[in-house]
This record gives structure tokens, sequence and C-alpha cells, in this order.
């Protein structure tokens, strides 16, 4: 009798919980024939793993919203209510994203199982629009299966869309790349990576694998997916424990489709430190006086590539301390440090480098990071306050350091303020180290050795060189896994430099060529980035063919 109690009050049960499931769904359809909806239970509609993985889990049970099938740019969700609050600002996020969004009713048990998919889900954790957290434990699994570009080449071609990016920035950080480039081309996309300066092929991707890839490096940079023939640009971050990897994205539109690169910004990969830039110990030495002083430019120049945010970063590091109060302005902040107030250029709110230096000189600082001198307005505001009590740090576009001062001429500064002004005007350029592990000893082609003589006899017992005959012996490229086959591991700064002496104080009151200020400066002892480079060519740390690569 107990038994038969128990059965019958187990059927009641279901029979309430039956009840209540169709009044809940009743009350659903009710409402998507009131607002004018499609009601669904689902039961034959398939779930797309990566329509659902566009929204994070956290955000998918808040607002009650999930994606279940993504075609293009049209987006199929199913909700509960579009008109509550955290929904409509769910649906709204995905407006702006670029998504065609059309919206299922469903009751809340649907939803339910709908939600349940994410613990099987096997996309990447993206915890809020523009941010993508790769996992410390995931990222480090996926870098120690790569050693080099052979690994991700395998890789690629055996995994998903979906996984993809994590192994190109897992493989990437591993490598040390600083760029990853996807170029579309008649019947696949080439993809490529930028390690020590230059591009090496990884592989090359189907066409829907690409497609899926862009979709979801969009969603991340905060792009419009449907646009596709006008150049954007956005950034995500990727966080780990310790720290956050910025990621600048460019697409632009070509002939098969976008291309797109992918600028890590590793904060690990920053030299810290003046001593590991590279700079010869007399040259260090003259910079960490220069850097001493309190007053005046420091003025560092080359072309885009050449390492000269690296180099401001590093003289920023070196002064950072408690009782300095140090202020920049960039454009973007590329990395983030500790104890200083950055400052970025927003030129659509009208924050420019010359305004917002205006405003950083009432902010009282002992010193100014002034990204990058462009025009006439921001080099005279930067000169002023080197003239009036603080150390100002910049860069300027010239070839090399004698140009610095015919180039602020050209932007229209009085010589009479840039001699006063200017403590020490550089040159800079980044040449690849050679692998340690495969680089071979070899003499010189007696052309070069003649080239080498004439560059370094004039500096040759001031730096006690050895001896520029056929007996010398330098290193060349070899081939080894280590370096990825191409000889070379690492880059290092060759510079130029110059101080403002009384006798460059009165030359450039003359307004003189560029000619006329390197003879100067050569004739006062200023080491040419030329010998610089094949200085360390006589150390065995660069090659000639990389000195011409850079150098001409």
């Amino acid at each position: 009798m107990a038994t038969q109690s128990q059965n019958k009050g187990t059927e009641l049960e279901k029979k309430l919980v039956d009840i209540q499931a169709k009044r809940v769904e009743e009350d659903a359809m009710s409402l998507a024939q009131r607002i004018g909806l499609p009601f669904s239970d689902l039961k034959s509609a398939p779930i797309d793993i990566d329509a659902l993985t566009l929204i994070d889990e956290e955000t998918a049970r808040k607002s009650q919203v999930a994606a279940i099938i993504k075609n293009g740019v049209n987006l199929t969700v199913i909700t509960l209510n579009p008109e509550d609050g955290e929904t409509a600002k769910t649906l709204k996020a995905l407006g702006d994203k670029g998504f065609k969004v059309s919206i299922i009713i469903v009751s809340s048990a649907t939803l339910e199982k709908v939600l349940a998919r994410y613990k099987t889900a096997k996309a990447p954790d993206v915890f809020k629009i523009g941010a993508i957290e790769i996992k410390e434990e995931t990222l480090k699994e996926y870098e120690s299966q790569i050693k080099d570009l052979a690994d991700i080449k395998n890789k690629v071609t055996r995994i998903s869309a979906t996984e993809m990016l994590e192994i190109l920035i897992a493989g990437a950080l591993r490598l040390e790349a600083s760029d990853i480039h996807f170029e579309p081309e008649a019947q696949e996309t080439r993809l490529r990576y930028r390690l020590d300066g230059v591009l090496n092929d990884v592989t090359a991707i189907d066409k829907d694998s690409y497609a899926r890839t862009l979709n979801r490096i969009k969603v991340l940079s905060k792009l419009k997916l449907n646009i596709h023939s006008s150049p954007q640009d956005g950034r995500f971050t990727i966080k780990e424990t310790s720290i956050d990897i910025e990621v600048r994205v460019s697409v632009l539109p070509s002939e098969f489709g976008e291309t797109v690169v992918m600028r890590l910004l590793d904060p690990r990969t920053i030299k810290a430190k003046l001593e590991d830039l590279g700079m010869r110990e007399d040259l260090l030495k003259t910079v960490q006086e220069q850097l001493e002083k309190s007053t005046g430019a420091i003025l560092t120049t080359g072309p885009t590539g050449s390492g000269k945010t690296t180099t401001l970063y590093a003289f920023i590091q070196h002064l950072n301390s408690p009782g300095t109060k140090i202020i920049t302005i960039e454009d973007p902040i590329e990395y983030h440090i500790t104890g200083i107030s950055q400052t970025q250029v927003d030129s659509k709110k009208g924050y420019t480098f010359a305004n917002g230096l205006r405003a950083i000189v009432r902010q009282d600082p002992d010193i100014i990071l002034v990204g990058e001198i462009r025009d006439l307005e921001t080099a005279d505001i930067a000169l002023q306050a080197a003239l009036t009590g603080h150390l100002v740090l910049s860069t300027i576009h010239t070839n090399d350091a004698a140009g610095t001062i015919p180039r602020l001429i050209d932007l229209g500064i009085q010589p009479q303020i840039i001699a006063p002004a200017i403590n020490m005007a550089m040159a800079q350029r980044l040449v690849r180290k050679l692998c340690q592990k495969c680089k071979i000893e070899d003499r010189l082609e007696p052309e070069m050795l003649e080239e080498l003589k004439k560059q370094l006899e004039p500096i040759q017992s001031k730096y006690k060189l050895p001896k520029l005959d056929g007996s010398l012996k330098v290193y060349f490229p070899g081939k080894c896994k280590e370096c990825n086959e191409t000889g070379y591991k690492g880059r290092v700064g060759v510079y130029e430099a110059f101080i403002i002496t009384k006798e460059m104080e009165r030359l450039i009151l003359k307004t003189p060529a560029i000619s006329d200020i390197r003879d100067l400066a050569v004739s006062q002892g200023m080491i040419t980035m030329l010998q610089d480079a094949y200085m360390k060519l006589l150390e065995g740390v660069t090659s000639v063919e990389e000195i011409k690569r850079i150098l001409g």
C-alpha cells in the first residue's frame, strides 16, 4: 500500500511539473504573440557553437540571451523577454558590433537547455566585449607544443577555426613575434609572423577558416562585421594572471579580401634597462649623464620600427623614482609603466600632442615624454618646456642624428631656441643578432675588408679593435631549429649621438646643412651608426648581410 501511495505521489508531482512547464511555455507564447516575434521550443533546431560563444556565459545568463545560429552578419538569438533591461543592453551590444539580430522567444526551460551547452563548448572564454581571456594554463599548454614555425604550421592544418586564433597568438608569444599578418590571395590566405623585424611565412589557410577567424578578430576588436570596403582599427586585451597583453588590430580591404595585421604588445619583451639596449659603454655613460640633467631635451630619431619607443621607455624606467613626477603623452600608449602618469592622444576628442602638452606643463612634472614631435606647435611647446625647468624626451622622424636640427628648423623653430633647448640628439636602427648556436666563422671578402678598414681605422686605437687585415674572421648566419632556420635570434640597437657643445651651439645659430652638423659631431668624437654596426660585427653580434640590409 505504501509503495502504491508513493507511486501516486510521484505521478502527481510529475503532472504538476508538466502543468507548470506548459503554463510557462504558454506565457512565453503569449508574450511572443503580443510583441510580434516568433516562438520556438527548439526541439528540432541545431545549436551553432561558434554562434553560442559570441556571447560569454556570464553575460548570457545575466541577460538571458543566447546566440544559436550565425550566418555571416546575420545572428539568431533566443531570449525570454527582449524588453528586459539587461537583455536589451546585450542585444544593443550585438547590433553595435555589426550583427543583424533576429530574435526568437523561448521558455525558461528551453533557454536553460541551450545555456547548458556552454559546458561542452570548446571555444575560448570571452568575458567582455573587446577582451579575450586565454587561461594561463591553456596558453602554457599551447606554448609547450610549439618550438618553431614548423610546429605552428602543423597545428594550423589540424585545428578547427574556433581554436585557430588561440594557437596563432600562443605561437606568436612563444616565438616572440611582434606581428601576425593575414594576407588573402586568390585561393587561400597567407599567414606570416614578423620575427625580429622580418616577415616569415608560417602557412596558408583556407578561405572558410580565414572568414571565421576574421569575424572573431573583428568581434573581439569591436569592429563592424558588415564593413568590408573601408579600413578599420581596433584593439583587444589578452588577460593573463600576471600581465595584460594589448593587441592592436588593423583591417584593410584588398583585392582578394580583407588583410589583417595584429600587433602584439607584450610587456615582457620591452627592454626595461638602459644596459639592455646594446649601447657601447662610452655612449651608455654619455646617455646616463644627459638623463641626470633636470632641464633640456633629448631627441631620438629614426624610421618607423627602429626602436625609438623602446629607447624612450628605457629612459623612463631609468628615471622612474618616488621623488620624480613623470607624465607622458603618447599615440597610442604601447606599454603601461607603474609609477608614471600616461595619457593618450585622441584627435576625435580634440586631444592632440600640442594641447595635451600644454595641459601637462601645468601639472608641474619633472620629466615629460612626448611620443613624437610632428608639427611646429608640438615642437615649440616641447622646446619651451625644455627651456623652463623640465627634462623633455621625444622622437622626431629623420634619417640620422645630424638631421634632427634641420628638421626642427624646417618645422619652423628658430635656431636660437633649438641651440639652448636640446641636450642631445640620437639616431638608431635595430639589427638582428646572429643565432649563437649556429653562427659560422669565416673570412671577409677583400672588398668588404677594405670597406671595414675605411670606416674603422679612424677609431681603431680609441676602441682597441683587432687588426683589420686578411687574418680577420667574423661570423655569418647559419641555420638551426633554435632560430627557425633564419640564422638570427633577437635584435640589438646601433646608435649615433652627439651632445650640444658650445661649438655645436654656434653652428646651429647659422642654420647649417646636415653635412656640416655631421662633420662637426664626428670631429668631436661621434661614432656613426655604421661604425657602431661594424664594431658589433667584429664582436660576433651581427653579420655583414644584416648591416647592409639595415644601413645600406
